[in-house]
């Protein structure tokens, strides 16, 4: 058994880490959440839980086949041999990882942080344009990347070491591994070292990369999955989201890790082949996006009889689109709000918790409240901004921009709510996506979640646009369903119903019909874009 002697480490993370009087508050109020000082996030995920409950049991399923949890372990050992060994990786390097979820990429992700190494997953839908500013900010020692996807790296970062992943050449990752011992020592890092940097998806335009430790990791675990979905170990996880998403993070390799279940690999998840994979395997626990779930709710003939809990996550979850998955499955979605400075969900509600259109309430172990301008706390009922705190929080990677995300040891993360008396939080808009339209308060996402209620559209997207009369006017952006063409009587008859379903004022003024919404990788609306060269919209 080896490892990498402690003298040799990379101090880049630390050294770019945010001063720590512009950190949040982190507070550790669930027992088990009183970590060790030394803890290594892979070694826990893997070799504790199959010192705990065996090592024969399945642990990652894809239509190629099935791996053990011992299989996994000897994987990953291996590949981290390769990487502390040949690679000449040492604890705090960064390896930027590019792939699919696959079992490799999870070998890889966990061979990193047994290695001490930090991660830097990377979207495979990301080009190399993307990929450029990732590489130059997070200065990654080496690459695995899936052999597929090697152009747009190789096009980004030319002077890059570059290991492919499930191919045929000599110096492939899955050849190399295979001659290394498949027994390796954990290094001995701390947990508060980092060990990941995960870059936001850039919903407004510049992605910032978070930093975040080892006890961060299982912090997600044992709060959000271990208080809220509650898995048992025969569950097995899906997630439509990459690994290189922090959702699917959680979701792929974290939490069924943690519990001891099992974890289904679909490389191309299209919610197509997502249903299909769930339907062939009996997937149990689903985490995917809104957007899948309207999706999927348009597939015929697909079984979904297997499912025991969905999560939704990474956009708001209308009520329209919950009732309607409730309505063809039985199943209420458990939605939640998370973000990639905070790693996962910390406000959620499960079972009969569940209160459609309502994020649901803190999950235990995290604190929040809704506050205004001066940080101050509103009263109930009242619009404001959310501010959370807990085992988790925003450490940006040498950014400026950190003294926006976190303010009075709270992080803001840029959410306007509404808490009611019962402790539920109300999604209203994202800060900067409240309209104010002669006078009136209005939520883009009530208005999109009226339009989505049509039968005739597919998708929308709503913003606020400057009117010389009016200050701004809503306007949306609406994908109509297959076979219904746009015209100004469609959308009449779009304004018209709105008006029905809510209040009259905030009916779109102006409507713009499209082929398609500009998305990130991981599918979150990209509003930003839509606001790009917008001209004022004309009133009706």
């Amino acid at each position: 058994m080896a490892s990498v002697p402690s003298a040799h480490v990379d101090s880049f993370t630390r050294d770019n880490l945010p001063p720590r009087e512009q950190w949040p508050d982190l507070i550790f109020t669930l027992p088990e959440l009183a970590y060790p000082d030394q803890l290594n996030c892979g070694e826990e995920l893997l070799d504790a839980t199959i010192a705990q409950r065996g090592g024969e049991r399945r642990c990652l399923v894809s239509d190629a086949g099935s791996w053990s949890y011992e299989e996994l372990r000897r994987r990953v050992d291996q590949v981290a041999h390769l990487l502390a060994g040949e690679l000449g990786v040492v604890p705090g390097q960064r390896v930027l990882l590019r792939g699919a979820n696959s079992a490799w990429m999870v070998a890889s992700w966990l061979a990193v942080m047994k290695a001490g190494a930090v991660a830097v997953a990377t979207m495979p839908l990301l080009r190399a344009a993307e990929l450029r500013p990732i590489v130059e900010r997070s200065r990654p020692a080496l690459a695995l990347c899936d052999v597929r996807l090697l152009d747009a790296l190789r096009d980004a970062a030319p002077t890059l070491p570059l290991i492919p992943v499930g191919g045929e050449s000599a110096d492939d990752l899955v050849r190399r591994a295979a001659a290394m011992p498949d027994r390796f020592a954990a290094v001995r890092t701390a947990a508060d070292d980092v060990c990941l940097i995960a870059f936001t998806s850039g919903t407004t335009g510049q992605p910032k990369g978070c930093m975040h430790l080892h006890r961060d990791v299982l912090a997600i675990a044992d709060t959000f999955s271990r208080r809220v979905l509650q898995p048992r170990q025969d569950d097995l996880f899906v997630s439509g989201p990459p690994l290189a998403f922090t959702y699917g993070l959680g979701g792929t390799v974290v939490f069924p890790l943690r519990a001891g279940a099992s974890s289904l690999l679909v490389e191309r998840a299209s919610p197509e082949l997502l249903a299909e994979a769930m339907a062939r395997h009996s997937a149990t626990v689903l985490l995917t996006s809104p957007t899948a779930y309207r999706a999927m709710l348009k597939l015929d003939g697909t079984d979904l009889g297997s499912l025991r809990r969905c999560v939704s996550a990474g956009e708001p979850l209308s009520r329209s689109t919950w009732e309607a998955w409730r309505d063809a499955t039985g199943l209420g979605i458990v939605d939640g709000i998370g973000s990639t400075e905070m790693l996962h969900i910390f406000i959620s509600e499960c079972d009969e918790g569940i209160r459609p259109g309502a994020t649901g309430r803190v999950v235990p172990g995290y604190e929040a409240r809704v506050v205004d301008d001066s940080l101050a706390p509103v009263g109930d009922g009242e619009v404001g901004r959310l501010a959370v705190r807990g085992p988790t929080g925003c450490r940006y990677l040498a950014d400026p921009r950190q003294g926006d995300y976190v303010q009075g040891g709270w992080n803001l993360t840029g959410d306007a709510y509404v808490r009611d008396g019962d402790g539920y939080y109300w999604f209203m808009a994202r800060a900067d996506d409240m309209i104010i339209s002669a006078g009136y308060n209005i939520a883009g996402p009530e208005v999109e979640d009226a339009l989505l209620r049509h039968a005739d559209v597919s998708e929308a997207a709503v913003i606020g646009v400057p009117d010389a009369e009016r200050g701004s006017i809503v306007k949306s952006f609406v994908v109509l369903r297959e076979g219904v063409l746009p015209s100004p009587q469609t959308a009449a008859a779009l304004q018209e119903f709105v008006k029905s379903v809510i209040a009259p004022y905030k009916y779109p003024r102006a409507i713009e019909f499209r082929a398609s919404l500009p998305r990130t990788a991981t599918g979150k609306l990209q509003r930003y874009r839509l606001r790009e060269g917008v001209a004022p919209g004309s009133a009706r």
